[in-house]
């Protein structure tokens, strides 16, 4: 049954698309209008699974949409509809093809430690002052997959919401709170009297991975990219954990080295 929404059309480079396209780059806009864009089937579908609040869906006016663009579209799923000019919609999906059908405007969610839930067999990730947004897709996916309650991202670092991160997430962006935070204070007040050990992964970590008791709650550092954990978030580790290694590589990409350690504490909990 079709649902009767808003329809507008954008064909040139107006104002509105101005606005949209500023999202893609700009994370202080991103900031202000409190919104984000949404590329590709897979994470559009699980942002809207997730009722993620969706402000517009912008579709490619004139072409033909596949059967799920259709149904997205004359789904109850709010938001206005917006037939874009092909070329334009393709710049916002950033696709070298150009061959985009739908472009989704999500609403940032608030950066409250509470949507993170602390339970007794809680497994948390902070990820320290990243550079790059792929790798915090890339850790928002492996917490996902390895039944992690969150990620926090600390410090001074890449936007979350930057599309690199958007993408990288395949859609975990939807599934898993992942939660801002400017300073170490927020997550002490956060965690306190909650019984969780804080284990910071590094490559000259005190214990190996495989040795390390990752049963009870748990909270996993993970550091920035070029110089691992800041001395402020070691203070804070309840121990150390390294990645034995074999071959000529003496270290592992952060979030592949997150990855492996998700993967061992979710072998541990089974």
């Amino acid at each position: 049954m079709r649902t009767d929404h808003r329809r507008t059309r954008v064909t040139t480079r107006n104002a509105r698309f101005q606005q949209w396209q500023a999202l893609l780059a700009n994370r202080t806009k991103r900031q202000r209008a409190g919104e984000f864009l949404v590329q590709g089937v897979r994470p559009i579908s699980l942002a809207v699974e997730a009722d993620w609040p969706i402000s517009a869906l912008l579709y490619a006016e004139g072409r033909r949409l596949s059967k799920w663009a259709h149904e997205l579209l004359d789904s109850p799923v709010p938001g206005e509809r917006v037939a874009m000019a092909p070329e334009l919609l393709a710049e916002l999906s950033e696709r070298e093809e150009g061959d985009a059908e739908l472009v989704a405007v999500a609403g940032l969610p608030q950066d409250d430690l509470a949507r993170i839930p602390v339970g007794p067999a809680f497994l948390g990730v902070l990820f320290d002052r990243p550079t790059s947004p792929g790798n915090i897709g890339t850790l928002i996916r492996a917490a996902d997959a390895f039944g992690a309650d969150g990620l926090v991202v600390s410090g001074h670092a890449a936007d979350v919401y930057d599309p690199k991160s958007v993408r990288a997430s395949t859609g975990s962006l939807f599934s898993l709170p992942v939660v801002r935070v400017g300073s170490p204070r927020q997550v002490d007040d956060w965690l306190s009297g909650r019984g969780v050990t804080v284990v910071g992964t590094d490559e000259h970590g005190e214990t190996p991975l495989f040795d390390a008791d990752l049963t009870g709650p748990l909270l996993l550092l993970v550091g920035n990219e070029t110089t691992g954990l800041s001395a402020t978030w070691r203070q804070r580790c309840d121990r150390t954990v390294h990645i034995p290694m074999h071959g000529a590589a003496s270290s592992l990409n952060a979030a592949g080295a997150a990855t492996a350690a998700l993967y061992e504490a979710a072998r541990q909990r089974r």
